[in-house]
């Protein structure tokens, strides 16, 4: 293949794009193979002699749109959404096409600079105030990571990079039950482990309780553990939870710990002002991570975090060894020293587009309109016989189930072998129950409607 036919093949991928996206109602949102079904279809070694492009094309066809969970389908309602709009399609072709590796500014000077202008444009549509500054990662995960891995760091006075941890005073990181796994994953990853991770108490609200984690850091001050820093939640993946944000960063301030807030999914909706006060005090915390790729339309992967001083987290993460060094420009952002991965994406391309392509005004019009839709669909749910609901909507993630977990995990099973939408389950409070989130870019109001019609349907037969 070369350029000729790449100019050819890619016209014909734009226009199966169209048709694909186009045909999304009329296939059932997630997947319906069998394990084992697909990998039969591939042949157990690769080809010694280059195929035909139709030969590979036809292959594609018959065997990958039938095996995939249509993330793009506009009855997705499962886990938190991994939107790609049309113009953040475009974007993507064409960083692909340009294929630059931006680990340093001297290797792609417009891929760091205009994620610099990103960021700040992001910052901005938040509402955070100026001083903040930030990077793109690939994914929260990794962001968080960062975060505590620069707790870490700073507690040990940036001895456990040099020296190891084996010989360090035991760290402690405080979160609620509430955060997503992530940060487990992030303090065992960062060699804090398991154990040390402080689930603090929440109320009644699922909120961090702020004189719980007062009381957990004290004690551990008194016991000789090192505290590091609190990680806190702004929408929770499992039911939406809001910790109680300027609260609980004073309490943190106060003994010196450094705070990451996770907004991992709600912070895109903070474009909306009238949302802001779900996330109060924020312009207090030390790091901030959320996902233009869940809620604003940008391709998957494309996660900000925010820092309000990127000092420990540049001395945490960077090397900078003589081939990587920029002759004369000593001090020049090389963005691959804020994060883990040294080889970075063009990703501030897609952000470029598609704040421009549909504008402040109108992802908020689409964020409203799921929030409001949500609502809806949780008041036709309460309305349907043997359907309670078991968390009320949190922007735009409620809950619900039937009288017993059995036949709430049953329905589910229907549900999604039904095909027309697609929901998944949390526990609560010991209960299984099943999460509904509306954020698909394409969604309308008839396919959060079909929510409701889907469950009553499957109740009544």
């Amino acid at each position: 293949m070369d350029h000729d036919e790449l100019q050819h093949w890619s016209k014909r991928a734009a226009d199966w794009a169209k048709t694909y996206h186009a045909g999304l109602r009329d296939v059932p949102v997630r997947a319906t193979q069998s394990p084992g079904a697909i990998a039969a279809q591939l042949p157990p070694s690769p080809p010694e002699e280059a195929e035909p492009m139709e030969a590979i094309w036809a292959d594609f066809e018959r065997i990958v749109p039938g095996g995939l969970t249509h993330w793009q389908h506009p009855r997705f309602f499962a886990y938190f959404p991994a939107n790609a709009s049309p113009a953040s399609m475009l974007a993507e072709q064409l960083a692909n096409a340009i294929g630059a590796q931006a680990m340093l500014w001297q290797t792609a000077p417009v891929a760091t600079e205009m994620e610099q202008v990103m960021v700040q444009w992001l910052r901005q549509s938040l509402g955070l105030p100026e001083g903040f500054t930030g990077t793109i990662h690939d994914s929260a995960t990794t962001a968080t990571l960062a975060a505590v891995l620069t707790m870490r760091e700073t507690a040990l006075a940036f001895d456990g990079n040099v020296n190891g941890l084996s010989h360090q005073p035991v760290l402690r990181i405080y979160a609620s039950a509430q955060t997503h796994s992530s940060v487990d994953k992030a303090t065992r990853v960062a060699g804090i482990g398991q154990r040390n991770l402080v689930k603090v108490p929440t109320d009644a609200t699922l909120s961090m309780q702020p004189q719980a984690l007062a009381a957990a850091i004290d004690a551990d001050l008194a016991a000789g553990f090192l505290p590091a820093g609190v990680v806190l939640c702004a929408g929770g993946t499992s039911v939406g939870a809001f910790d109680l944000i300027g609260e609980c960063i004073a309490v943190a301030h106060a003994r010196g710990l450094p705070v990451h807030v996770d907004a991992a999914w709600a912070g895109s909706a903070m474009i909306c002002p009238e949302f802001r006060t779900l996330w109060e005090g924020i312009d207090q915390a030390d790091s901030i991570v959320f996902n233009p790729h869940k809620w604003l339309g940008a391709q998957f992967d494309c996660s900000v975090q925010f820092l309000r001083d990127p000092t420990n987290q540049v001395k945490t993460l960077g090397l900078r060894p003589t081939y990587l060094e920029t002759a004369g420009r000593e001090e020049i952002v090389n963005f691959n020293e804020w994060t883990v991965p040294l080889g970075r994406r063009f990703r501030a391309l897609k952000l470029w587009f598609t704040l421009r392509a549909y504008g402040l005004d109108g992802l908020r019009e689409r964020i409203r309109n799921h929030v409001t839709w949500a609502q809806d669909c949780c008041e036709a749910l309460r309305a349907i016989n043997g359907v309670s609901i078991t968390t009320e909507p949190r922007l735009s993630l409620f809950t619900f189930a039937l009288g017993s977990d059995a036949a709430t995990e049953t329905l589910l099973t229907r549900i999604n072998d039904d095909g027309r939408i697609y929901l998944t389950q949390t526990r609560h409070e010991d209960r299984y129950v099943i999460r509904v989130q509306v954020g698909q870019f394409d969604c309308t109001q008839q396919d959060v409607q079909m929510i409701a019609t889907v469950v009553a349907e499957l109740l009544e037969g």
